[in-house]
């Protein structure tokens, strides 16, 4: 009898018990890998912590599995069954470092399709903390060895407020390729090439220079092979952090506004309130707000005494802007201290030398043409 199956047929009896154990029946554990917590055959006196599921450990030699085929024309079939499996959803065959696709995997546009095109994954860039202006982004290469070639990536980003349909407004578009890496986008972006942990995985990167301090953001990313195919959609939404505000000059415009507003409030002085107040940014006002209450609201709040002093319409004009600060800025604009903190940050802006010839791929050009680096 097999020793598991007279094992099982000790379990199906009952007979192994953490209480009962058969006599001549012993299980070794060894420490390169450990029984999971269901497995109560491992179980030791005094050492009931759980135990992680095993986990392969050596390797001795590593051989494609159709290697162990004897007879060559099996061999080369089953070879030919898995390549088509892994590369090409098993719906074509695999030719050099390309898919022919069969008869019957093609879409509804005519184009074939058992080559997957994988998702490239948005993500912000652990090298660089979002600011209120900056944010920097990167991604992956989803290049296979085999199968689809990947012409560009496209990168789309927008600013989602209550104005703005999301479903409706894409936003701006703008292609790895053609925007980004030939220089002809903005100043307020810059792109960048590296490489991943793997020396042959490339690091794609996009830094966004000119956001609004305080913005919703939302950024989606999408990879565009030779014939066209668009892969899944990666998202990225985020806020930008608080704009910088200047808590001295809130303090001293506090204090003007309390002094326009003490006594009597001529016309003069109305509109310069009113110009002070409209002058400065939504964070600002938000704490200009909180200086002025902190100091003087025994002589009445600040919304009290702008529409006493200012009129009904003019001090909803002013007011209505705190609004568009968001309830983590607000926060933090009503603490007692505000401290600034300024950092600088290189990054490295690329531009192709070669102009890219008609009729060829993206992703060769990319790795054969001699870029200039800038170190800004």
């Amino acid at each position: 009898m097999p020793f598991i199956t007279y094992l099982s047929g000790l379990l199906t009896a009952q007979m192994l018990s953490d209480d009962h154990l058969i006599s001549g029946v012993e299980i070794h554990c060894e420490e390169k890998g450990r029984c999971p917590s269901t497995c109560h055959l491992c179980r030791r006196p005094g050492k009931e912590q759980l135990s992680p599921t095993p986990v392969l450990l050596e390797i001795n030699r590593v051989v494609p599995l159709y290697a162990l085929i004897q007879d060559n024309d099996t061999r080369e079939a089953f070879k030919g069954a898995l390549m088509s499996s892994y590369w090409c959803s098993g719906k074509g065959d695999v030719i050099e470092d390309w898919c022919r696709c069969d008869l019957n995997a093609f879409d509804e546009n005519g184009l074939p399709n058992c080559s997957p095109l994988p998702p490239p994954v948005l993500r912000l860039s652990p090298n660089v903390e979002p600011s209120s202006t900056v944010v920097s982004l990167e991604w992956l290469d989803v290049q296979p060895a085999i199968g689809t070639k990947v012409s560009d990536y496209v990168l789309q980003h927008k600013k989602v407020d209550e104005y703005t349909d999301t479903d409706l407004y894409t936003g701006e578009s703008l292609s790895f390729a053609d925007d980004l890496l030939s220089g002809l986008a903005t100043s307020c972006v810059a792109a960048g090439r590296s490489h991943g942990d793997v020396p042959e995985t490339s690091l794609y990167s996009v830094i966004f220079k000119c956001l609004e301090p305080d913005g919703l953001y939302k950024f989606t990313l999408y990879a565009v092979d030779t014939r066209g195919r668009h892969s899944e959609l990666s998202t990225v939404t985020l806020r930008t952090a608080c704009p910088l505000v200047d808590d001295s000059k809130a303090e001293e415009i506090a204090d003007k506004i309390y002094n326009l507003y003490n006594g009597y409030t001529s016309g003069k002085e109305q509109q310069t309130a009113y110009n002070t107040l409209m002058e400065v940014s939504a964070s600002m006002l938000f704490r200009v707000q909180h200086h002025y209450n902190s100091h003087y609201e025994k002589f009445g709040d600040f919304v009290w005494r702008s529409e006493d002093e200012l009129g009904p319409r003019k001090a909803h004009l002013i007011l209505r802007r705190l609004e568009k600060v968001s309830s983590h800025c607000s926060t933090l604009l009503r603490s007692a201290y505000i401290q600034s903190r300024t950092e600088t940050m290189p990054y490295l802006f690329c531009r192709s030398e070669e102009v890219r010839p008609p009729g060829m791929v993206w992703y060769s050009i990319l790795k054969d043409t001699k870029v200039t680096n800038y170190l800004i």
